[in-house]
C-alpha cells in the first residue's frame, strides 16, 4: 500500500531536516526519508565551529538538536533505501526497500560523498586529522604542517585556503603535472607556504593512535619511499553526488549534479534539490540549512498553486 503525503524529502541531513521543519510549520503532511541515521555527514564530524549560534559543537550533537526541533511539528520519519522514483501525473512516487510513498512535492537532499583513498589510517584517523573539507576543519590546524592529497581544482583551492592558516602545505600528487586550472597552479606555485611532492602514491596515513603525524608515500617512478610530516591530511580525489536513482527523471547534469534555480526548483515541477546534491561550490551545514528553508517554504506555494488550478 502506498502512503500519501504532501511533501516527501529524501535525505535527513541538515538540508532535509530544515526543509521538513519549514514544510510541517506550514501544516503540510511531510515524510522525511533516509537510509541511515538523521544528520547525514554531520554524524561523522567531530567538531563543528562554523555554524552560527555555537562556538563549537560535536557533529552528532548538532544532528540531535536539529532533529529534536522537528519534534514539535512531527513529520513522519522512515528508514528506507530508495529503489526508484516515478511520476504519476502531478504526483511523485518513491519506492524503497521497505515501502512506497507518493506526494505532489519531492525534495531531494540525498547529498554527496567524497572519494576515499582506501589506504591504512584513512578511516582510523577520520575526524582526528583526516579531513575532506578545509573550510570545515582548517582552523584546527593553525600554524601546523598539513598535507593535501590531489591535484585538481579542489585540491589547489583548498590548499591555498589552508596556506592562510597553516605553517606549511604540502600537496601530494600522483602525477608530475597538476590537473587544476593554470591560474590556480600559478597561485599555488608562487605561494612560499605551498610545496609539492610529485609522482607520489599515498601508502598510509600515519599517526600515534590519537592523531595524524604524517603521510607515507612512494614515488611511482623510482619506487623510493618517503614521509610527509603533517598533523592534518586533506583528501581531494573527487566527490560524487548521490543521484543515480534520479537520473531517469532527467534532472541531473552530465556529472550527476542537480541544477536548480534560486528557489531550489529543478526542471521538473514540484521537484526540488537542496544541500550537497546541488551543483554548487560551497557545501557547508549553513548553506544546506538555507537551501532547506527555501525549498520547504516554496513547497507550500507550489501546493497552493496546483490546488487552486484544479
Amino acid at each position: 500500500m502506498t502512503k500519501a503525503y504532501d511533501v516527501m524529502i529524501i535525505g535527513a541531513g541538515p538540508a532535509g531536516m530544515t526543509a521538513a521543519l519549514y514544510a510541517t510549520r506550514a501544516n503540510l503532511k511531510v515524510l522525511l526519508l533516509d537510509r541511515g541515521p538523521y544528520g547525514g555527514q554531520m554524524n561523522n564530524t567531530d567538531v563543528v565551529d562554523n555554524y552560527p549560534g555555537y562556538l563549537d559543537i560535536k557533529g552528532p550533537e548538532l544532528s540531535e538538536k536539529m532533529f529534536q526541533t522537528l519534534g514539535k511539528f512531527q513529520p513522519d520519519f522512515e528508514y528506507g533505501d530508495v529503489q526508484k522514483v516515478t511520476l504519476d501525473g502531478d504526483n511523485k512516487v518513491v519506492t524503497t526497500d521497505t515501502g512506497a510513498y507518493t506526494a505532489p512535492v519531492l525534495i531531494i537532499a540525498s547529498g554527496a560523498t567524497h572519494r576515499h583513498l582506501g589506504v591504512p589510517g584513512e578511516e582510523a584517523y577520520a575526524g582526528r586529522g583526516v579531513s575532506y573539507c578545509a573550510v570545515c576543519d582548517g582552523a584546527f590546524f593553525k600554524d601546523e604542517d598539513v598535507a593535501v592529497v590531489g591535484g585538481g581544482d579542489s585540491a589547489l583551492e583548498e590548499g591555498l585556503y589552508l596556506a592562510q592558516l597553516a605553517k606549511s602545505v604540502t600537496i601530494i600528487h600522483r602525477r608530475d603535472q597538476l590537473r587544476a586550472q593554470p591560474w590556480l597552479q600559478d597561485l599555488a606555485k608562487q605561494n612560499d607556504k605551498v610545496h609539492f611532492v610529485w609522482n607520489a602514491l599515498t601508502d598510509e596515513i600515519a599517526g600515534d593512535g590519537q592523531k595524524v603525524s604524517g603521510v607515507h608515500y612512494h614515488d611511482k617512478l623510482t619506487d623510493k619511499s618517503g614521509l610527509v610530516p603533517a598533523s592534518g591530511v586533506f583528501i581531494y580525489v573527487g566527490i560524487e553526488p548521490q543521484t543515480s536513482v534520479f537520473r531517469e527523471l532527467g534532472i541531473t547534469n552530465e556529472a550527476g549534479w542537480i541544477d536548480t534555480d534560486e528557489n531550489m526548483r529543478t526542471t521538473l515541477a514540484g521537484v526540488y534539490a537542496i544541500g550537497d546534491v546541488r551543483d554548487k561550490h560551497l557545501r557547508q551545514i549553513a548553506n544546506a540549512v538555507g537551501d532547506g528553508s527555501i525549498a520547504g517554504q516554496d513547497a507550500f506555494s507550489y501546493l497552493q498553486k496546483i490546488k487552486h488550478s484544479d
